[in-house]
């Protein structure tokens, strides 16, 4: 059996809840280190004992007990919001895994208890600390339907934050190339012609100014100096522009 395969194999029996307690992101990736020796087969605190035998089985190993360092082994819970208390800040939505969180900015969140996996992945970046953990009512165990809905929900919700992230980035490059006007090699020559032709022009008349100073002008202040070579500027710029 490949490593992909057996990786596979293994993502099967977990329970999709996409808590990362057992250290990955996902429970696929948890698998793909199983399958490769990266990772043991006790780090999933939501299969408990009875998903660590099935890990073992397949493994061919003894099983052994959860680590503790991964959590411990508890009754399905399901996050609820105090609806009173939220402030639709959307950054719940954000960090469920499988979408099971509604609502909009600025209006009222909520969850479906029916897509819940129970991962309280939505509890830490709550600014308001409107979401707690219920047990799951009816109480019921995690069955293999409910994994195989998770996963789907998984991927479709992966799928989308992909596609939204190429959607922002596609915008944000049609609005950098819109504002970059489009620069055509014979416009930029035109324009470095001119504004050669206007410099030699100021300098020409720099030179002449040098040459032929009147009288009144030696003993004029810097700023009185400096606005009288403004406007010789200008006039040569519109001299330029509007030759005789």
């Amino acid at each position: 059996m490949t490593p992909a395969t057996l990786a596979d194999r293994l993502d099967a029996l977990l329970p999709q809840t996409q808590c990362t307690r057992c250290g990955y992101p996902a429970c696929k990736p948890y698998a793909d280190a199983i399958a490769t020796g990266e990772a043991d087969i006790n780090q999933c605190p939501p299969g408990g004992t009875a998903g660590i035998v099935k890990l073992a089985n397949l493994m061919g190993i003894p099983p052994k007990p959860l680590n503790p360092a991964n959590g411990v082994e508890q009754p399905l819970a399901l996050a609820v919001i105090d609806e009173s208390l939220c402030i639709g800040c959307t950054l719940c939505i954000q960090a469920c895994p499988v979408d099971a969180i509604v609502g909009a900015a600025k209006l009222m969140h909520s969850v479906l208890p029916d897509w819940c996996t129970g991962c309280e992945l939505c509890i830490a970046p709550c600014p308001v600390d409107c979401i707690q953990m219920v047990p799951a009512q009816p109480a019921h165990e995690w069955s293999t339907a409910d994994a195989d809905a998770a996963r789907q929900r998984y991927y479709a919700h992966q799928e989308r934050v992909a596609r939204d992230k190429r959607e922002r980035e596609s915008k944000l490059a049609a609005k950098t190339s819109s504002s970059t006007p489009l620069q055509d090699p014979q416009a930029l020559e035109a324009a470095a012609r001119k504004k050669a032709i206007i410099a030699a022009a100021m300098e020409r008349a720099r030179a002449q100014r040098a040459a032929v100073q009147p009288r009144n002008t030696e003993a004029v202040s810097e700023e009185v100096q400096r606005q009288i070579d403004e406007a010789e500027a200008r006039r040569v710029r519109l001299h330029h522009q509007n030759p005789a």
